[in-house]
């Protein structure tokens, strides 16, 4: 159709609203294209002194969807062959509008997309579409006013119906906001009393280490302090007993040499007590410091076997200490190791009453394991632990002489030797305690 008065605007308007309508464009789509459609008719009849405008439906070359094409070829050239519009907001009307040059001409075109429901456009519907529009009579410029003045009606209603809709909105996001900031400051207000609560709280454990750090330090000086205090007189008395059990002495009447024979061994049992304390006390002071060297595990294995034999004096109870493998060396502290093992052998020959007791060392990789194994009686999982506190001592009916505190100081050592002291042992299998240390020490 021809555009070349200023009342064909309102036919363009008009029958761009019909196209609109006719291929399915929804009714706000037809008023933004119809609307879009009269601006740019406006500028094109006065810049250029009007346009022949036709209208397709076209399938879009990126997506495919169906869009309605709306193509104003102006009467003369347009300026430096470029077209914008009077109104920026023309632009937002419609999905795409440009200069775009088809077939050697100039053309302004602008598109909208038809929606997916629509009904589709086959050839029969196109002459149909066709016939009807041909058919219809064109409005007068009252016409056109009155349908403007009632599309502009019913997009005022549709605002005042989103501003109404707007406003419950925002007095609901605002009803929520105050929910969630009294939320808010509720859950403040309760993570800093829980934050006062763990300040608190870590001060009285501050406090209380403090404290069990006074009293350890305390146990030690104390045992530390008794044990020196008791090592002069015990000494005395096991130096007493023996002169008066010396043959070169008085000679005493059996009896007498019996007293004296339970004088000395209590003194010495007394004495031994006295040194595992003082060496416990030691320990948990923090004053012992190993004396690194290479340590030869089979020397060291050939010194316990030596210095053990006179104490597996118990019939039925063999004592046997394997050679270890070669290279049998360990970066450790010799006395402190030799320490170790000795306590775990002297426990085993203790309390195991027919058997035997087995020192072998192992090595896996870069770890020895030095396994102390008996045939005893065993001891229940869960005394496992048990057993390595102080002056504790595992209840049963073969109760031997003891003061519970040679396992806690042997696992004290190893623990300084870098290593660790581990249990496996079961009622009536017996029980082997493993010494596990770096080749390369700690």
């Amino acid at each position: 159709m021809a555009l070349r008065v200023e009342q064909d605007i309102f036919l363009v308007r008009q029958r761009g609203r019909e196209v609109a309508a006719a291929v399915g464009l929804e009714h706000q789509d037809q008023v933004r294209l119809a609307t879009a459609l009269s601006e740019v008719a406006r500028d094109l009849l006065r810049g250029v002194d009007g346009a022949d405008v036709t209208f397709a439906v076209v399938a879009d070359a990126h997506t495919g969807q169906r869009v309605l094409r709306v193509d104003l070829a102006p009467v003369r050239p347009l300026p430096d062959g470029r077209y914008e519009p009077q109104s920026g907001a023309v632009a937002r009307l419609v999905d795409m509008l440009g200069v775009v040059t088809d077939g050697g001409d100039t053309v302004v075109r602008m598109s909208r997309r038809v929606p997916a429901p629509a009904p589709p456009l086959t050839p029969e519907r196109l002459a149909q579409l066709r016939t009807e529009l041909a058919s219809s009579a064109p409005g007068t410029e009252l016409d056109e006013l009155a349908a403007q003045n009632a599309q502009l009606i019913a997009a005022l209603d549709e605002v005042r119906s989103q501003r109404d809709e707007l406003e419950v909105l925002n007095s609901e996001l605002q009803e929520t906001n105050r929910g969630v900031m009294a939320l808010y400051n509720q859950l403040t207000e309760e993570l800093e009393e829980t934050n006062r609560g763990v300040v608190a709280l870590y001060a009285e454990l501050d406090e209380k280490s403090a404290q069990l750090r006074a009293a350890s330090e305390s146990k030690s000086r104390f045992l530390a302090n008794v044990s020196h205090e008791l090592r002069a007189p015990v000494t005395a008395i096991i130096g007493l007993a023996r002169l008066l059990a010396d043959s070169a002495s008085d000679p005493l009447t059996s009896e007498q040499a019996r007293q004296v024979g339970l004088i000395r061994s209590s003194a010495a049992d007394l004495l031994g007590l006295v040194n595992e304390l003082l060496d416990l006390a030691k320990a948990e002071s923090g004053r012992l410091e190993p004396n690194w060297a290479e340590v030869d595990l089979r020397g060291l294995f050939g010194q316990l076997r030596g210095t053990l034999r006179a104490l597996a004096t118990r019939p039925g109870v063999d004592l046997v200490v394997e050679e270890p493998p070669a290279p049998a060396t360990v970066r450790s502290d010799e006395v402190l190791l030799a320490q170790v093992l000795r306590n775990l052998l002297h426990n085993g020959l203790k309390f195991t009453e027919r058997g035997e007791v087995r020192l072998r060392a192992e090595q896996r990789g870069d770890l020895w394991s030095l396994l102390v194994t008996d045939t005893g009686a065993g001891i229940p999982a869960e005394l496992h632990e048990r057993i390595f506190e102080e002056f504790y001592q595992v209840p049963g009916t073969t109760r031997v002489g003891g003061t519970g505190l040679g396992l806690p100081y042997a696992r004290r050592l190893v623990t300084l030797l870098g290593g660790t002291l581990e249990l496996v042992s079961e009622p009536g299998r017996g029980s082997t305690f493993t010494v596990v240390l770096p080749v390369g020490g700690a």
